[in-house]
């Protein structure tokens, strides 16, 4: 079941431009159909995997510490496709990103993955946070219509 600090299709709704940390070039895998759903509906991607130079048309990142500053400040959601034991390490990235870049950029889970630690660590540092929930699903239903 999804948690959240902030309501998904509110993070959404402000969001134009989403970093997304294990972008794949599969086109079988979640992590690449939800994405592409994303940019065909208007949404720009920075796609980060360090084992890909470019993804969905987009220049890769190994990861979003690599994200030049001009571009990280345009980021407004972190969407992540790794395992939930990979989530606080991402968090702390997602943390460091909004120090780096003076901006509230949010966190955001694929269905499925969630860590209690990863909360704690964003939620103390004032980042609003999505977990175990699908882009495409919350897109779909509040947003598309």
């Amino acid at each position: 079941m999804a948690s959240f600090t902030e309501p998904p299709q509110d993070v959404l709704r402000r969001s134009k431009v989403i970093a997304v940390v294990g972008a794949s070039k599969n086109p079988e895998k979640e992590a690449h159909s939800v994405p592409l759903y994303m940019q065909q509906r208007g949404y720009r991607l920075v796609p980060v995997n360090p084992t890909a130079d470019s993804i969905f048309g987009e220049r890769s990142w190994h990861s979003l510490e690599e994200i030049p500053l001009d571009l990280a400040r345009e980021v407004d959601a972190v969407e992540v496709f790794r395992p939930s034991e990979e989530l606080p390490s991402v968090a702390a990235q997602v943390v460091e990103m909004n120090k780096r870049t003076g901006k509230r950029i949010a966190f955001w889970s694929q269905t499925g993955l969630r860590n209690d630690e990863a909360g704690r660590l964003l939620t103390e540092n004032g980042i609003p946070y999505v977990m175990d929930a699908c882009m495409r699903v919350v897109h779909q239903t509040y947003l598309s219509r």
